[in-house]
């Protein structure tokens, strides 16, 4: 499951040839198909939607290259994001307005966040988990990892029990605990939703947890091949560092690095639906720092920090929908959110 990057420049004129041959096949085929199938044809933008048994993932989406709204992701293949101040990706879940982070045309997912926090809550508690192997720690600050022995994966999707807390150390045996927060929003927090909602969430949905470095230089791609090195498998989680970024349409806001505290106009609080100046909240993402128990964070202020992870802070839980699930109607706004059914 290694993330394909894009090479847009060199593949023009291959691009070019293909969307020629595609467009001679759909005029020659596209009688046949539409009396085969309920799959809708949209002749205008970039075709969201994919013939999986007629499922849409949203309707009628233009995609953008400016201002708020869904643009085509530059760096995960079929994978569109929302960006800007206040683009229209409000939809209703569990009778709350949450909004949608991504739509993954791959499996026709669609990734969502709660507006609102659940409140403060550790990420780990000290002494939840054993200090032993990757929890190995001089002071007991609680662990960064999310997952555990049993529900962790490397980029390509193989199990894995060890892991370096430094990109570069020997590896350390996984704990066979998740964190606090996780054991938390897996359990007593998911058996709060509604039993539709329940049904709506991918049980397995795979979320990226690798650790990330804080270094001068370093660019958005390298931050994801961080983030994605280490995967966890299951129903709630958080955002990772790296989405935080690419929600903001600022210009300046280019990489973890550059919105921490060491760019002092914290850029990526600029045109961001993330940013919230009510609260602080957890990613998903361990901070490496040399040792296993700091976690990155959004501040209030809009710039990402670190700090201990038995530290309290707000969660925004995240959870991915079903590529079962079918948008029914709204339009996104904050009057009129998405609905659906699965």
């Amino acid at each position: 499951m290694r993330r394909k990057y894009k090479t847009r420049i060199m593949n023009k004129q291959k691009k070019i040839i293909v969307i020629s041959i595609c467009s001679l096949l759909l005029i020659m085929t596209v009688g046949y198909a539409a009396m085969q199938t309920n799959l809708e044809i949209k002749a205008k933008g970039n075709v969201i939607k994919k013939a999986t048994g007629g499922n849409a993932i949203l309707n009628s989406t233009d995609i953008v290259t400016s201002g708020d709204g869904l643009y085509e992701d530059a760096y995960e293949e079929n994978v569109y994001t929302y960006r800007g101040s206040n683009p229209n990706n409000y939809i209703e879940f569990n009778n709350e307005l949450w909004r949608i982070i991504s739509v993954n045309t791959n499996d026709n997912s669609i990734k969502i966040i709660k507006i609102e926090s659940l409140g403060n809550l550790e990420y780990d508690s000290a002494g939840y988990r054993p200090q032993v192997g990757y929890c190995n720690y001089s002071n007991n600050y609680g662990c960064n990892i999310w997952g555990s022995n049993s529900t962790l994966y490397d980029v390509n999707i193989n199990p894995i029990t060890e892991l370096a807390y430094l990109l570069t150390s020997a590896k350390y045996k996984l704990p066979s605990l998740e964190a606090k927060l996780n054991t938390y929003l897996n359990n007593d927090y998911y058996n709060t939703l509604t039993s539709e909602s329940q049904n709506m969430i991918d049980l397995n949905a795979i979320y990226k947890v690798g650790v990330l470095k804080e270094q001068t230089g370093q660019t958005l791609e390298t931050d994801l091949e961080q983030v994605e090195a280490t995967n966890w498998k299951g129903k709630v989680a958080l955002i990772d560092a790296t989405e935080y970024i690419r929600a903001s349409t600022d210009s300046g806001c280019i990489n973890v690095y550059n919105g921490s505290l060491n760019n002092s106009n914290y850029p990526c609080k600029n045109s961001n639906w993330m940013h919230t100046s009510n609260f602080n909240w957890w990613t998903i993402s361990p901070y490496l720092y040399g040792a296993s128990y700091a976690v990155w964070l959004i501040r209030n202020s809009g710039f990402i920090s670190n700090h201990l992870a038995y530290y309290a802070y707000g969660v925004r839980p995240v959870v991915t929908l079903s590529p079962k699930v079918k948008i029914t109607g709204g339009n996104g706004t904050i009057n009129n959110g998405y609905t659906f059914e699965i």
